[in-house]
């Protein structure tokens, strides 16, 4: 099963290294994390060599705490032991997780299923998991089977007691459709806490903006164009105190007798979606809430997926492909008034 390379960061930066002038400075960190890359610029005053280390160092600490939490490539990640234990005793994790679950669960109660953490086995099934590709793809016994294993209220919280328990033990946990977002989040606090209130912090894609940029106005981001060949701007947003994601199809799939397999499994139906909608960018407060939305979204399709964003108040725009190969944007009224803003 020949794959396409795997999903590139779906937002391009725009404008966010252009040269401050005779303002302040534009301090720049990135590298390797969670199997993907981050970039973090703070804008401030000369921060000196030592402040710099410092804060490089806390921004790597703070994405290997959640990548060691949440990733299901670790196997003593808190999740991947969570996984293999086939029991339905409560099991303590950290807030990390914690929150990440309770976010993920409100989004699921609000999408009618439609995001699924526990939708873990299906995505291994289909070869979008650790395991890599399949010898075939699964058959509809294969697929009904996992449909068993899969729910979202199948997963028990207890937040006071800060653990989470198996209703059925067969169950599995797979973070990566909000993970990114999270570790997004975290970075913001980070640097909130530092006393550094403008940055334009990135995983994988996953976008938050703080503040204001070097220029004095909003931060500027573009969405990539949903094609292949190199990444192309589509959109510009700009973000103020905002997070935006973005869930496409076009760069993770893979080809079964010239027909192509998305990598965005449909919890409900156990199958890779089959629909229109090339790429879905959220933007909301929160980035792990932007993620998640916006996979869900991309669950849901070109129609119900702007029906729910529309009803519920969500910031999207919907970029569909139509048969003739064309592209179509579709934006919530919400997401229009964030792009008519100045």
């Amino acid at each position: 099963m020949p794959r396409a390379c795997a999903l590139l960061p779906v937002l391009l930066w725009a404008g966010a290294c252009l040269p401050a002038g005779d303002g302040p400075a534009v301090h720049v960190f990135e590298g390797p994390t969670m199997g993907t890359t981050f970039a973090v610029r703070v804008v401030a005053d000369d921060l000196g060599d030592e402040r710099r280390a410092g804060l490089r160092a806390a921004i790597e600490e703070t994405l290997a705490g959640v990548d060691e939490r949440m990733s299901t490539y670790r196997p003593e990640s808190e999740v991947s032991r969570f996984n293999r234990a086939r029991t339905t005793d409560p099991f303590p994790v950290s807030a990390d997780t914690l929150a990440v679950l309770r976010h993920a669960l409100e989004i699921s109660e609000l999408t009618g299923g439609a995001f699924d953490v526990t939708v873990g086995p299906l995505v291994d099934a289909w070869g979008f998991g650790p395991a890599g590709d399949p010898a075939a793809p699964p058959t509809e016994r294969d697929i009904d089977r996992l449909r068993g294993q899969v729910g979202f209220r199948k997963l028990g919280i207890d937040a006071a007691e800060s653990s989470i328990r198996k209703l059925d033990p067969r169950l599995a946990l797979d973070l990566s459709a909000l993970a990114k977002g999270y570790a997004v989040d975290r970075l913001a606090e980070r640097l909130r806490v530092e006393g550094l209130g403008s940055y334009l912090v990135e995983v994988g894609g996953e976008v938050r903006a703080g503040g204001l940029s070097p220029r004095g106005d909003a931060w500027r981001v573009g969405i990539e164009l949903p094609a292949p060949g190199p990444p192309t701007v589509q959109r510009l947003v700009s973000l103020r105190d905002r997070a935006l994601a973005t869930s496409g199809d076009y760069r993770n799939y893979y080809e079964v007798d010239g027909r192509r397999v998305s990598h965005t499994i449909d919890p409900r139906s156990g199958r890779p979606v089959d629909h229109g909608l090339a790429s879905v960018s959220v933007v909301e407060p929160l980035c792990v809430r932007a993620d998640a939305i916006a996979t869900a979204l991309g669950v849901l399709g070109p129609d119900a997926g702007y029906e729910l964003a529309v009803a519920q108040g969500w910031a999207a725009l919907l970029v569909v492909r139509r048969d003739d190969g064309t592209l179509h944007e579709r934006e919530t009224p919400a997401f229009a008034a964030l792009s008519a803003a100045p």
